[in-house]
């Protein structure tokens, strides 16, 4: 197994080098390596590998992009011992990197794109997936109690406190005060949220109340809760315009996923590296 595949996979899907993952993450990515090895030889005992041609520019400007990863240079140069590589080493591997990506790049290169007509068509259809639902910002107070004289004392609480706060400042500084949710330190704020996101006994007040009120007291399995709606987001449809360039982008990368599958799939079985 190449000690750089592991390093580049773990930039890639952790934003950080191999023995700085803990060991869930290990076990994943070496999974992960195993299987993008047996792609990678596949792709490079193909005919078309022995045609690709990588420049000394390229190696240097991959190489750049992968020692911008770090802030200093000896981070960088321990990452290489580690692995057991040097300069010349890694840039070997750059060279395998950039050959396959000459590979799949010609496999792809005759795939037709996708049109605006394919686009609209598929706007059309999943015209659901586009739709940003509702959404509001949110806030509240949150009183735990573990019997009922707790509960009574915490109903109480917050009934006054709903009589005295005059606005999302008031608000905010009781939050801080009162409650016993970790947000409170934030002035109580849950978020910007659409529904579904929340307990459903809050979730159904929530999307009752009208910007800048309070609800009366809800309880949950938690305790008892004040909520405030600080802002109300309407649901937005985008318009194919709006929303054209993403829809080809994802067409077309769904295309071209597709055929380097496909072209992958019929290479003959090779033994791994």
């Amino acid at each position: 197994m190449s000690a750089y595949l592991e390093l580049k996979l773990a930039w890639a899907l952790y934003q950080r080098p191999p023995q700085q993952l803990a060991e869930a993450e290990s076990s994943k990515l070496g999974a992960a390596a195993a299987r993008q090895r047996v792609f990678e030889t596949k792709i490079l005992s193909s005919p078309l590998a022995a045609q690709a041609v990588v420049t000394p520019a390229a190696i240097a400007a991959r190489l750049a992009e992968i020692c911008a990863r770090y802030t200093d240079t000896g981070s960088f140069a321990a990452d290489l011992r580690d692995i057991g590589l040097d300069l010349a080493g890694l840039e070997a591997e750059i060279d395998r990197d950039l050959r396959i990506e000459g590979v799949l790049d010609h496999v792809a290169i005759g795939v037709p794109p996708a049109t605006d007509i394919d686009a609209e068509i598929f706007y059309r259809v999943h015209l659901s997936r586009f739709v940003q639902p509702e959404r509001r910002t949110l806030r509240h107070i949150l009183v735990t109690f573990s019997n009922d004289a707790e509960k009574q004392g915490a109903q109480a609480l917050l009934d006054d406190l709903r009589t005295r706060i005059a606005d999302v400042d008031a608000f905010g500084a009781c939050a801080m005060r009162h409650s016993h949710c970790p947000t409170g330190l934030e002035g109580g704020v849950l978020g910007t949220l659409p529904r579904g996101k929340l307990y459903a006994e809050l979730d159904t007040v929530a999307f009752d109340l009208a910007a800048g009120t309070l609800s009366a007291t809800v309880e949950t399995t938690v305790g008892l809760h004040l909520l405030r709606c600080d802002k109300i987001y309407p649901v937005i449809t985008p318009s194919f315009l709006d929303v054209r360039q993403r829809i080809l982008d994802s067409l077309n990368d769904s295309r071209h996923k597709s055929i380097l599958k496909e072209w992958i799939g019929n290479l003959p079985a090779t033994v791994t590296e």
